[in-house]
């Protein structure tokens, strides 16, 4: 539980995608590099219980599904150090959903299921992943309160960032810091 704007809530972050090939492996860029440190903070102000993550999770087939099809980059095969949580920010989790798609559902019916009264995600991509878990939490808890710290994203460029920070401040979730 956190105190809000004079309230107690109970509050979780969720880190996406947190990824070593996301970071500087075969998807890295040089604006996830950049947000390393802010990441690690933002992490230490949560608890453990309060700190579910995801975890981008390809296979052997990865290159003859459509994703793979659109973007026939192997990244985050399952097992690989390109697929693990960058080390810095192994703090431990509540429960870290692997996923094979952009969003997980998993994760939105776990927020919903939990009763967290907000919820703030950080992480990669910000006009990948991060969005498409925004939107799903929104669809699976309208009334959580949503927020995403844009200081502790990074997208595949600046512009595809900014762009998907302002979709989801069209759809009723708060960007701090950007």
């Amino acid at each position: 539980m956190i105190k809000y704007q004079g309230e107690m809530m109970k509050k979780a972050l969720v880190l996406v995608d947190f990824q070593n090939d996301f970071i500087d492996g075969s998807l890295g860029t040089k604006e996830a590099q950049a947000i390393i440190q802010n990441v690690i903070e933002k992490l230490s102000q949560y608890s453990k219980e309060n700190r579910p993550a995801t975890q981008d999770t390809d296979f052997e087939d990865y290159l003859t599904t459509q994703e793979g099809k659109n973007l026939p980059v192997i990244h985050c095969q399952n097992g690989t150090f390109g697929w693990e949580i960058r080390k810095e920010a192994q703090v431990g989790f509540a429960k870290i959903f692997e996923k094979t798609t952009f969003g997980s559902r998993t994760l939105a019916e776990f927020i919903r299921d939990e009763n967290y009264d907000a919820v703030e995600l950080v992480g990669l991509c910000t006009d990948i992943c991060v969005v498409s878990n925004a939107l799903l939490i929104k669809a699976y808890a309208p009334e959580v309160k949503i927020s995403v710290d844009a200081s502790c994203c990074a997208g595949v460029s600046p512009e595809k960032h900014l762009a998907a920070l302002e979709t989801m401040r069209s759809c009723q979730i708060e960007i701090t810091n950007a």
